[in-house]
């Protein structure tokens, strides 16, 4: 077995992310942001994978405007929805009108959810720019920063197990 860096497990077809690697990828998207000059205003999350990468890097980088946009695209392993779907609750786009936002998603995997949000921002932003633990070349969209590129599909800790079920 192979071990890709900057994750715990991976075999030919899948990498896994643990929870303190996840820490050190988001610190160094953070520094990468940095780096660049760019200061966002406020950082938007894509919800569900992007909330803990998102908190994650507003956190390392001071910013405390953080938003959350919910698309729906991926409906399974490598299945997916014509296209993305926004879903309710709905980010207030007054509230970013004139800021810098970073967008960060957990994955840019065919990139279309990246696309679909950084295209809604950027109708009131006056920059947007993109950020995300891994991309893949089949991706739509180039992030501006990314932690590592893959082509392998990628298990995240939050993500790894199924959800919860009320005891019986």
């Amino acid at each position: 077995m192979t071990t890709t860096q900057g994750a715990s497990d991976a075999t030919a077809d899948r990498e896994v992310l643990d929870w303190e690697t996840f820490g050190s990828a988001a610190r160094e998207v953070a520094q990468a942001v940095v780096d660049s000059g760019f200061v966002p205003d406020v950082v938007v999350s894509v919800a569900r994978g992007g909330l803990p990468p998102g908190g994650a890097i507003a956190y390392a980088l001071g910013t405390k405007a953080v938003g959350t946009m919910n698309v729906e695209f991926y409906t399974g392993v490598g299945s997916t929805l014509p296209e993305p779907l926004l879903l309710p609750p709905l980010l207030d786009t007054e509230a970013v009108r004139g800021l810098r936002a970073l967008v960060v998603d957990d994955v840019a995997d065919s990139g279309e959810t990246l696309a679909l949000v950084q295209r809604l921002l950027a109708q009131d932003c006056s920059e947007v720019r993109t950020a995300v633990l891994y991309a893949k070349t089949r991706s739509v969209v180039d992030p501006d920063y990314v932690w590592r590129r893959t082509d392998r599909w990628i298990t995240f800790p939050w993500s790894a197990l199924p959800p919860v079920e009320a005891a019986r």
